[in-house]
């Protein structure tokens, strides 16, 4: 690793890092080995090619991992790519524990970086679920059906906040809770903010 292609801001990031710091330089070792651009994005390593995200370095109480922007293009021959929750829909993570394992998978690992490096050179795009594609819970529709104005101000969310109402609204398995949600965030969209605005 030159020091031209070392980012400070991750530098930085390292030197600060109270957990998984040994884990963190050996995969910015591989990827930068890889000969993608090192950045910081999100408070995280990440690592570009042409400015598109490949690859970022982040880490969790329980593991740190290896983020692939579009792991779902990717091939898995060694069934190492975890999808983080059930609503990610492109992004892949591999997972490691300690630094012993980053080591003994560097040819792995460089192996899926290069696979994510030739699908973004080819421009693949993860074909990602339409805003139509959500169903709007009965307790929701109900009101978007009774009232217009909160209708009218819902469809005027961009559709990233209207799938992030949709799934929220969704998620719970009574009825009372939905309806509670619903209740709580009307005005919100009302004033066309999103869930987390």
């Amino acid at each position: 690793m030159t020091n031209s292609s070392a980012h400070p801001k991750v530098d930085d990031f390292l030197s600060k890092a109270k957990k998984w710091q040994e884990e963190f330089v050996q995969l910015r070792r591989i990827v930068l080995d890889c000969g993608l651009t090192e950045d910081f994005k999100w408070m995280h390593p990440c690592y570009t090619l042409e400015k598109k995200n490949v690859v970022l370095i982040h880490g969790f109480k329980e593991y740190c991992a290896l983020l692939f922007h579009k792991g779902a293009l990717l091939q898995d021959p060694h069934g190492l790519l975890i999808q983080q929750t059930e609503n990610v829909q492109a992004a892949r993570q591999i997972r490691f524990t300690d630094v012993q394992e980053i080591v003994e998978m560097e040819d792995v690992l460089k192996a899926y970086i290069h696979q994510a490096i030739e699908v973004e050179k080819a421009g693949l795009e993860v074909d990602f679920k339409k805003t139509e594609d959500y169903t709007a819970p009965e307790e929701f529709q109900t009101k978007l059906d009774e009232n217009t104005d909160l209708k009218t101000a819902f469809e005027a969310l961009t559709p990233g906040r209207q799938r992030a109402y949709l799934h929220y609204f969704s998620e719970p398995k009574q009825s009372k809770t939905r309806v509670s949600r619903v209740e709580k965030y009307m005005e919100q969209i009302l004033n066309g903010k999103g869930l987390n605005d």
